[in-house]
């Protein structure tokens, strides 16, 4: 993984993807860099998860154009597990469940991951995810359960911020940290991410609306509709998004190069 604490940058630029033959990204250009909070919204199939599972390399979504750099690394020519290592995260919309490995297990195995035998700090990896399950109001006993097997949906959500605590990642993608959350949820899911968002790592969150917004406070906006980013702005362009919706987005023509 690049080293803490030094300036990062993710760079997209014209970014094309498909799904079965079916063309979704249609020329992507992006920077996100650390210390940033970045919004990405759009109405449903405009292909915002689609650009997310594209960058962590599911086989499913084929890129067919375009690049992504971490840090000047190609990250399209990595496996899914290099992307990790070096950096990124992804926060599922829709988590899995793995019956048989305790959610104390896969975090301890993914804190090993950054870690040998010797510099592993057992005493300072519980303080800290002890700290984490109080800022997302977890009850410690969800830890010897099965990874999000029987969880609700806003227990699945929390884990998904729980691992990216856990991980300290460069940059994190949140696919819809807030579907299917109710008021209190969405609001211990949107403060927990503030919080752990450090000044040399990024945060990029994928969302309909502008309720987590405001207790993340983005530092830019972006909207995607048919595949391409049609605006960018501040904080107020998600607050116009919620009083006119997004009819008053027109979809731009797909760039050539």
């Amino acid at each position: 993984m690049t080293a803490l604490g030094t300036p990062h940058t993710l760079v997209i630029e014209n970014l094309h993807a498909e799904v079965a033959g079916k063309e979704i990204l249609r020329g992507v250009t992006l920077t996100l860099k650390s210390g940033e909070l970045t919004a990405l919204m759009g109405p449903n199939g405009s292909g915002k998860s689609t650009l997310a599972y594209a960058l962590m390399g599911h086989p499913k979504y084929k890129v067919t154009k375009g690049s992504a750099l971490l840090d000047g690394q190609d990250l399209l020519k990595l496996t899914v597990d290099q992307r990790s290592k070096a950096g990124l995260f992804l926060g599922f919309q829709y988590p899995q469940e793995v019956s048989g490995l305790s959610l104390s297990k896969f975090l301890w195995t993914a804190y090993m991951q950054r870690h040998t035998a010797q510099t592993a700090d057992t005493a300072a990896f519980d303080r800290e995810l002890q700290s984490h399950l109080g800022y997302l109001g977890m009850d410690r006993s969800l830890l010897k359960r099965s990874l999000n097997e029987g969880f609700s949906g806003g227990e699945k959500k929390r884990v998904e911020v729980l691992q990216m605590a856990t991980l300290h990642p460069i940059f994190s993608i949140l696919d819809e940290p807030d579907s299917g959350l109710d008021i209190d949820a969405v609001r211990a899911v949107g403060e927990t991410v503030a919080k752990l968002h450090r000044p040399d790592a990024g945060i990029l969150v994928i969302t309909h609306y502008q309720r987590i917004l405001k207790y993340l406070q983005p530092d830019r906006v972006h909207v995607m509709v048919g595949g391409i980013i049609q605006l960018s702005g501040g904080r107020e362009l998600a607050e116009e998004l919620e009083a006119k919706g997004y009819e008053f987005v027109r979809p731009a023509a797909a760039p050539n190069a």
